[in-house]
């Protein structure tokens, strides 16, 4: 039996991630992942509840056991396991892991990919771990509830720290875009002129873990996609954001740049975007477009800090 072979209706099919077109035929089932808008939590699914189970397998190693195992976790014994990701990016690592779990492992290439697939076995082992491993933790070195898979998830990312040091003291409604956990929130709340803010990510685990760190009335935490047109916000005062770069895995300048539009459209005239960025990133082209005054604050380890006014 393969993926294909299951139909809706015939079987319950879980998908984790979105296959690469041409690697395997784009399955239909509950979707997973927490980078998908509006899909299932994975932790919520019963033991034994799914025929079938397709895993785009994560790069980070800590993430991808936790994946896999909680896929395991939701299969019934036997139920089919298509495992897969590319070679460079975690694929090369997928028959071990899986066979570390208890599984018997076919495996295939394509496109650059490793593709395992293998059926529950009905006693499976080191799950727990891997589970407890990949789950929702505090990081140490945040002092913050943080999960494997989110950027930067357990260290402080350098550009944040970098705009902390250069932040002024903000006022009025604002918005932190791509908020991760909330370590940029954070601050920005502890001015008390700030009247709202607005943490926003597409990364489900991100705003759960965020809701667990930013107790604060003036705090509205919602998952989404800034690149949304329907997204209902506008005439903010400001706006922070250390922008991501890579979209699925690949690195996407564009991403940064859709970023900066979507905050320009959402400031009211006046607003003030405050951004950090690696060094190498063409950002400029972008502020100087759809901002009346644009100026470089700082420029060390490789980042710079713009702030952008309306």
């Amino acid at each position: 039996m393969t993926i294909s072979d299951l139909k809706n209706g015939d079987a319950a099919l879980g998908v984790y991630g979105v296959p690469q077109h041409g690697v395997i035929d784009p399955p239909r089932g509950a979707q997973f992942s927490p980078l998908v808008l509006d899909s299932q939590a994975i932790e919520f699914q019963p033991d034994g509840g799914l025929d079938a189970m397709v895993v785009v397998a994560p790069p980070g190693v800590l993430e991808r056991r936790y994946a896999l195992a909680q896929a395991l976790r939701a299969l019934k014994p036997g139920g089919r396991l298509t495992a897969l990701a590319p070679k460079d990016k975690g694929g090369s690592r997928l028959r071990k892991e899986l066979e570390a779990f208890g599984c018997t492992v076919a495996e295939d290439a394509r496109r650059h990919h490793r593709i395992c697939i293998t059926d529950r076995p009905a006693a499976l082992t080191g799950v727990e771990e891997a589970i407890a491993a990949g789950a929702p933790q505090m990081a140490p070195r945040l002092s913050m509830w943080s999960q494997p898979g989110v950027f930067s998830w357990d260290r402080p990312d350098p550009g944040s720290v970098l705009l902390l040091k250069h932040l002024p003291k903000l006022s009025g409604a604002g918005l932190d875009a791509g908020c991760g956990v909330g370590l940029l929130a954070k601050a920005v709340l502890a001015e008390p002129k700030v009247t709202k803010l607005t943490l926003l990510d597409i990364d489900r685990r991100a705003t759960d873990a965020a809701r667990r760190n930013i107790e604060d009335a003036r705090a509205e935490i919602i998952q989404a996609d800034i690149r949304d047109p329907d997204l209902n916000l506008a005439d903010l005062d400001f706006v922070v954001m250390n922008p991501p770069f890579h979209d699925g895995g690949h690195e996407d300048k564009r991403l940064g740049q859709a970023f900066v539009q979507r905050a320009a459209d959402m400031l009211k005239k006046g607003g003030h975007l405050w951004l950090t960025a690696n060094r190498h990133l063409p950002y400029e082209a972008a502020l100087n477009e759809r901002f009346a005054k644009v100026e470089l604050r700082a420029e060390e380890a490789g980042f710079k800090i713009y702030e952008a006014r309306k």
